[in-house]
């Protein structure tokens, strides 16, 4: 018997540490799963670089900062208007557009108890510039002087007039921070670090979690939950199985579409809650004009023509985004749909004629190199789409050659003019019409003949150069009446249509999901998932 015992215990041993294990991948130190103590358990792949707003550039980084943080101003939700938050009124602007003066909120202090005033904000602005991180230039290129005025007054002088400041001043990275945390200099970050004046202050930084509490002495409506923590998933596959386990009581950045679309199959069924919301992220493809055969307008109005954006959104992008006819997304009032009133889509009777009416045939056809950066499995499959609609519809006429390279190395050399044609999206940096404009279509030095050789669209990979266009952006950006400046962004949006440097694809949908019993869910337009209304 006592052998049959042992025997018996040692098989059983053997049975359990053989039985495999759930490739899920969540945090179990305390506080860091889905409880009932009234903190929200959030999960993402979005690992942060830094917590430092004066270098944070990346979705992953300025989504934590905004949650910690109060901005000068922020968005209505739901909404691109801006609306004052640590400002206690819209700026005053001097009739040349060049100076803003700025009151300021009263009575509110940082997470280490420094009272925050001008001075702060001063110190922050400074910081943000002359300590030259990754965004540094969003206000290097723009701000001349900013000083304090008053104790509760800001003033901040422009290089040139720039009717979208306000909404710069949104930028999350341009939040205020305590003067007795951080210090001025090139390089000088504290990339684990957050001391600033919002709803949540950082209670633990580690690679694979954090933990905000809430900070008890926060100036506004305190948070409807206990706290936030964070879980930093290793991939999209163990962020669809936390949150399918109920490890997890929010999933947001970065799902595959795939799974996306069993979340929301699963959340019609009642199993938990699926929540969708017009993103601000534009998908396109850029036309080298002066890569040939792309030198011809004929032939970018061609590919304009052909592209069928209802089937892209289809077969590749699971019906997860919308079709995008303006360089400009629908999220403003501005944007109009131009290249559907003027090409269509999947007019391929039309792209041949224009085609051939620029000396193409089958026995002559139009060759071009379509690129897009290797990590990207969606501009694959519409690279492939694509090739596939020009071989079937194109009568041999046209002929795509799909190429992809590392994406470090396709970033550094889009610019260098290496890509007739590329597959590219576009993350906006602050919410106004103008970043969707200048970066793309302004152009510092150049000429009919040789195109951009300095500018946005030279960085961009088109070398777009349209003079009136550059005065067009000019007058965008002095213009403080808003009925004026839509009928300027018209104008713009009309010479982009009729000179194809670009061809718009799709605008992205943002998702997240959350458990039954999880409320109050909510996506900001700049795509950041707001944790202060969150409550279960």
């Amino acid at each position: 018997m006592t052998q049959f015992l042992s025997l018996f215990c040692l098989c059983l041993l053997l049975v359990v540490s053989c039985t495999p294990r759930s490739q899920t991948t969540t945090s179990t130190s305390s506080g860091n799963s889905a409880t009932g103590d009234g903190r929200i358990t959030i999960g993402t792949t979005a690992k942060p670089r830094t917590l430092d707003p004066a270098d944070a550039y990346e979705l992953a980084s300025l989504g934590l900062v905004f949650n910690m943080s109060d901005r000068l101003y922020t968005y209505e939700p739901g909404s691109t208007e801006i609306k004052p938050q640590l400002a206690t009124a819209l700026p005053k602007v001097s009739p040349d557009g060049l100076t803003y003066t700025i009151p300021l909120r009263q009575g509110v202090v940082f997470h280490d108890d420094t009272p925050f005033n001008a001075e702060a904000m001063v110190f922050t602005i400074k910081r943000f510039i002359e300590n030259k991180g990754k965004p540094s230039f969003l206000l290097a290129d723009t701000v001349d002087s900013v000083k304090a005025t008053g104790e509760y007054e800001l003033t901040i002088k422009l290089k040139k007039p720039f009717a979208a400041f306000p909404s710069l001043l949104a930028f999350s990275g341009v939040c205020p921070l305590s003067p007795k945390a951080y210090e001025l200099g090139a390089g000088k970050f504290k990339p684990e670090t957050f001391v600033g004046t919002g709803p949540y202050k950082l209670a633990q930084y580690g690679t694979d979690s954090l933990r905000l509490d809430v900070f008890d002495k926060y100036w506004g409506e305190k948070p409807a939950n206990k706290g936030i923590n964070v879980q930093i998933q290793t991939s999209p596959v163990n962020l669809f199985n936390a949150f399918r386990t109920g490890a997890l009581d929010v999933a947001y950045l970065s799902l595959q579409p795939d799974q996306i679309r069993s979340l929301e199959e699963r959340g019609k069924k009642g199993d938990w809650q699926a929540i969708s919301a017009q993103g601000s992220v534009v998908s396109y493809m850029v036309l080298n004009r002066n890569q040939k055969p792309l030198d011809k307008p004929e032939v970018r109005q061609a590919i304009a023509s052909l592209i069928d954006r209802q089937l892209l959104n289809q077969r590749v992008l699971f019906n997860q985004a919308d079709a995008l006819y303006s360089m400009i997304p629908t999220t403003f009032n501005v944007s109009q749909p131009l290249f559907k009133d003027k090409y269509g889509d999947a007019n391929f009777d039309k792209a041949k004629q224009l085609l051939t009416g620029a000396g193409f045939s089958k026995e002559n056809p139009a060759k071009i190199q379509v690129w897009y950066p290797a990590s990207s499995p969606t501009r694959s499959l519409v690279a492939q789409t694509l090739k596939s609609l020009v071989d079937q519809k194109m009568d041999g006429i046209l002929q795509l050659e799909i190429s992809t390279v590392e994406g470090a190395t396709f970033f550094k050399d889009i610019g260098k003019g290496l890509y007739p044609a590329a597959l590219l999206d576009w993350y906006p940096d602050f919410l106004d019409p103008d970043n969707y404009v200048q970066p793309f279509l302004a152009c510092q030095k150049g000429s009919v003949a040789k195109g951009c050789e300095d500018g946005g669209s030279q960085s961009q990979g088109s070398f777009y150069y349209n003079e009136a266009v550059n005065k067009l952006i000019d007058q965008q950006r002095k213009e403080q009446n808003p009925e004026t400046r839509k009928q300027i962004f018209t104008q713009i949006q009309e010479q982009v249509t009729n000179d194809v440097p670009y061809v718009p694809l799709w605008q992205n949908k943002d998702y997240v999901f959350a458990q039954k019993g999880v409320t109050n869910v909510q996506l900001d337009p700049t795509q950041n998932l707001v944790y202060k209304p969150i409550k279960k």
